[in-house]
Order: C-alpha cells, then structure tokens, then sequence
C-alpha cells in the first residue's frame, strides 16, 4: 500500500495541565482559550461548578476540572486558563468552561495508538477516559468529552439554560422597591 492510498488515524488534540498530569480535548471541541477572570457564582451549585463567565453576550457554566477529578482547589496562576468548548450534553451541543492550571500546545495523536484506560484492579471512574496516549516520555489522557459528565451533573449544568440564570439574577428581589 503506498502512502497517498492509507488513511491517517492521526487528530489535533489541545493538550491541558493539572497539577503533573496532561489531559487533552479535541481541538474540534475548543473555541477559544481564555485567562483566567472573576467568575459569576451559582448559589447551590456543586462545588465543581465554579459560576458563569460572560463569553462574547453568552453565560457558559465553568468547571473547576481539578474539583472535578477529586483533586484539591487551587488558587489561580498566571497560568491557569479558562478553555471555552462545545461539548454534547443531553444529546445538544452546549458552551462549557473548563477551568485547567495551564494550557500547553496543539497536537496530534494517532488514534489507533491510544491504549485504553488502565485496569487497576479496583472500581474507579474511568468512562470519561478516551484513552491514553504519549507525550515525549510522558502519558496524555484524553478525555471522552460526551461522557465527561454524569447525567445527573449535565442536568445540573445543561438543565438550565445560563441566560435564564442571568436574567433570574437580575429580576429584583420581592419586597424591593423604590424609596
């Protein structure tokens, strides 16, 4: 088989840090890759759910991916990021924040050479694991962004729509009135 007739297995991933570790999205998924700002907080939200952030007139929900992993917070750097994707949620595309210590570079990987997540021999989650692939002498773990998130957790983050957040935020408060 010559080299113009064989298909390329090969995808661009946006590869992200948290904490020594590297994880990657597909670069398809990101639509753009912002500093870190203040962020709108939900009341009641779970703790991964870090608030809102207005992107370009829309509310995106942001997840704090450490808390999300079941690491520990960590105070924001210089070069923690906030990655803006479009992520399918309960059958729709939605706007997502993904809150990482640090963005790294765009790059590719060989599908076919992904190994699947590793079998510790006990109960852990790994269904958002797409696979794991290599970096230098490194590993990079790709994320399954479809299944990121339980359905419970994409009810709370996709149920209602941020816009409706907002503007329940803005409505004034019963009893308030002019003076």
């Amino acid at each position: 088989m010559n080299s113009l007739t064989e298909t390329s297995r090969e995808a661009q991933f946006v590869t992200l840090g948290i904490e020594r570790e590297v994880y990657a999205v597909p670069v398809q998924s990101v639509v753009e890759i912002l500093d870190m700002r203040p962020v709108f907080r939900i009341p009641e939200a779970p703790p991964y759910l870090a608030g809102l952030i207005d992107v370009r007139g829309r509310g995106v929900p942001v997840i704090d991916l450490r808390l999300k992993l079941g690491l520990s917070p960590r105070a924001a750097t210089e070069h923690t990021r906030i990655l803006v994707l479009e992520v399918p949620i309960n059958g729709r595309e939605t706007a997502l924040g993904l809150i990482a210590d640090r963005v790294f570079e765009v790059m590719p990987l060989d599908l076919s050479q992904l190994e699947a997540p590793p079998d510790i021999g006990v109960a852990w989650r790994s269904d958002y694991i797409r696979g794991v692939g290599r970096r230098g002498d490194g590993f990079v773990i790709v994320f399954d962004l479809a299944t990121l998130f339980t359905t419970e957790e994409a009810s709370v983050i996709g149920g209602k729509a941020p816009s409706d957040v907002m503007a329940a935020s803005a409505e004034p408060m019963p009893g308030a009135g002019t003076l």
